[in-house]
């Protein structure tokens, strides 16, 4: 079997997410796709985070229809903050018969090489990247960029998505609606338990 992993803090997941996790599936021979929630991405503050609890359950609501995309908490039991080599090492251990490849948006090229045991990621899993819609005034390459090589880090022809969780936390907290941004069930959730309300921003 062959598995994506789409890490994320998915705070909270969205469109944009599922939109991205079926279109790899669809386009580039997965079995599946599994959304690994991170409880704490070390390059990332945890101010405005949800309840990692919450960010799991919204993703298990949102893909209980799709048997190709599935929740992961993998990361739960593992030390913190969490590093993406060690989660590999552990998925491997505990599925020695599934190939994987890593999902990861194109903005992450550029501090791709910051990564904990990077080089080892790309050789022994390959990523599979999304585009993401260029920040104003800057290049489209920066300097210390990781360039696509067709091989093991590949460009996939996705659609761009602009939805951010930010901008969501943001509107949900002002009592904005969200409605087609965020799935019905997430949207249903987040109001079950007052999620939100008073997001901080970052």
């Amino acid at each position: 079997m062959t598995v994506g992993l789409y890490f994320g803090s998915f705070n909270p997941i969205h469109t944009g997410h599922l939109i991205i996790g079926q279109h790899m599936l669809t386009h580039h021979g997965l079995d599946e796709v599994w959304f690994v929630v991170t409880p704490h991405n070390p390059m990332k503050s945890t101010e405005a985070l949800a309840p990692e609890a919450d960010r799991l359950e919204m993703v298990k609501r949102v893909v209980a229809d799709n048997d190709g995309l599935r929740a992961e908490d993998v990361e739960f039991g593992l030390p913190r903050p969490n590093y993406t080599a060690h989660t590999m090492d552990f998925l491997r251990r505990r599925h020695p018969d599934t190939e994987f490849r890593i999902i990861i948006g194109q903005d992450n090229l550029r501090t791709l090489q910051q990564w904990a045991r990077w080089r080892e990621l790309v050789d022994g899993y390959g990523f599979l990247v999304y585009p993401r819609a260029p920040e104003d005034g800057s290049p489209d390459n920066p300097e210390g960029t990781v360039a696509p090589d067709g091989d093991r880090i590949v460009m996939s022809p996705a659609p761009i998505i602009s939805i951010s969780s930010t901008y969501l936390r943001t509107a949900l907290s002002k009592g904005h609606s969200a409605r087609y941004l965020l799935p019905d069930a997430a949207a249903d959730y987040i109001r079950e338990k007052g999620l939100y309300a008073f997001a901080p921003q970052d």
